[in-house]
């Protein structure tokens, strides 16, 4: 592995029992994430997209193949819904990670501090999550894994149940911390224009079981313009990706 790349995917492949009938759900796949990229990851619903984030975060096992990681990452996961404790306050989830890897309280609270600032959650700190709304919760799962000031952010659909406004405002925000931040992103999306507006390369998978068809980069500027002909050439040839069995 080159010193550049921080995740190697080889040869994943990951199956379930379905009524008691083998169902594969990703097959051979492989590819690299460079150290700073950001990556996304789509496909036809079911074709194994979270299933492979998950397998890349060690939550789940594949069947065959490996991830090889260049030194020892530090990961962090956005789930797509929140999934915060509701007996803890916004401060208590986003500085959960920090107590379980030992850190001292006056550390937890600063860092907790400079997290919900940074994550526009100030005057919500008391707040539990059935007192937030959908943009709130979100904002802070990316404060808790923020804080651990992870090398890997890995995001599972993470604004696909906010409203497009909401939406949009976090993925901005996303975009902001990356650049500032220097982490690697790999995302996992159903949107065409939200990886052309995010990513520095899409990968896009076959549906189930879940295969790498091809891997687009994108070569746009950023800030990048979500109405140019550009922007939409890269959607379109996405989505023929996606939609046609037989396009390359």
């Amino acid at each position: 592995m080159d010193k550049d790349t921080l995740i190697k995917v080889v040869n994943i492949e990951k199956h379930f029992f379905v009524e008691g009938k083998k169902q594969e759900v990703l097959k051979d796949i492989n590819f690299e994430v460079k150290k700073g990229e950001f990556l996304c990851l789509v496909g036809p619903s079911g074709c194994g997209k979270s299933t492979l984030l998950r397998i890349v975060s060690s939550l789940m096992k594949a069947d065959a193949g490996e991830v090889k990681l260049n030194g020892r990452p530090k990961m962090a996961m956005v789930f797509q819904n929140f999934a915060l404790f509701p007996w803890l306050t916004a401060e208590q989830n986003v500085g959960f990670g920090l107590r379980m890897h030992g850190i001292k309280e006056e550390e937890i609270a600063e860092i907790t501090h400079q997290n919900i600032e940074a994550m526009g959650l100030a005057g919500f700190e008391k707040k539990h999550p059935k007192e937030l709304s959908g943009g709130m919760k979100q904002r802070v799962g990316i404060a808790r894994a923020l804080a651990i000031k992870p090398d890997v952010l890995l995001l599972d659909e993470p604004f696909s149940s906010l409203d497009v406004f909401t939406g949009n405002k976090l993925r901005h925000d996303l975009l902001s911390i990356w650049e500032k931040e220097k982490i690697t992103l790999l995302m996992v999306s159903h949107l065409i224009e939200e990886a052309v507006e995010l990513a520095d390369r899409v990968i896009v998978l076959t549906s189930q079981p879940g295969q790498i068809k091809q891997i687009v980069p994108i070569k746009l500027p950023r800030p990048r313009k979500t109405r140019s002909a550009e922007f939409f050439k890269y959607a379109d040839q996405l989505e023929e990706l996606i939609v046609n069995p037989m396009a390359k």
